[in-house]
């Protein structure tokens, strides 16, 4: 009987620390109709909301507002709904979910003049609910930056010598394409985590014509690389391998 009860507190134990260190996540979807809309395609768009049960009922409410669409993409649903119209989906994907953090990818694409769509990634401590910032994350920001930037470099010159082969381009100068192109401290801002390492996004703007050609903009560094940076007792810190 002690041997039981011994195995039955092991395993309440060992549910406790794998319920703290990750959060169940499921679909909410929502169809949203318009009741005025200005073309056959935008009668309804869909958004799929993070449904997110944490520890407790308060945290898993506070998590789902920290991966609000209306926060992190800056677009109004009810707007949506009547004027602006845009809006054909909103979605998301989980890329993380372990030791504490959770990061989820929401993807936003609608039509204009043309379609468009954007993603950004959100990191949350899953013990607080509040989104995870390079300051919170990162020291020396500067250097950091400068790290980021010589693998900017490498994919501007990489793209540019790429786009000079594309009959598509055109005579026009591809080095003119990433003439404002310069990583700075706040485009650290929505970085994704994984098992390996952490990758930093940039957008280069190309124009719709010519997106096609324009590189990805993902700055990948393991674990390893970025321990210099990694603040000492930061949720990365717990992460980092």
């Amino acid at each position: 009987m002690k041997i039981l009860s011994l195995l039955a507190l092991a395993l309440i134990g060992f549910v406790s620390y794998t319920t703290a260190q990750s959060v169940i996540v499921t679909d909410r979807k929502v169809t949203y109709k318009r009741p005025k809309p200005i073309s056959e395609y935008k009668k309804t768009f869909v958004v799929n909301y993070p449904k997110v049960k944490a520890a407790t009922a308060p945290l898993s409410r506070k998590i789902e507002k920290t991966l609000s669409y209306e926060r992190v993409m800056d677009i109004n649903i009810q707007e949506q709904i009547k004027d602006s119209q845009w809006l054909y989906e909103a979605t998301y994907k989980v890329k993380y979910n372990r030791n504490g953090a959770l990061a989820v990818d929401l993807t936003i694409d609608g039509s204009a003049a043309y379609p468009d769509g954007s993603t950004k990634t959100v990191v949350v401590d899953t013990t607080t609910g509040e989104r995870v910032t390079p300051e919170m994350s990162f020291t020396d920001l500067d250097s950091l930056v400068a790290m980021v930037n010589k693998a900017q470099k490498k994919e501007i010159d990489k793209a540019i010598a790429d786009i000079k082969k594309n009959p598509e381009a055109g005579e026009s100068d591809p080095a003119d394409l990433f003439s404002n192109a310069d990583f700075k401290t706040e485009d650290l801002d929505w970085f994704a985590i994984s098992n390996s390492g952490v990758t930093f996004k940039y957008d280069y703007e190309f124009p719709h014509a010519i997106q096609a050609l324009q590189p990805n903009g993902e700055f990948f560094f393991t674990w390893k690389q970025l321990k210099p940076y990694i603040k000492p007792g930061s949720l990365l810190s717990r992460i980092a391998r």
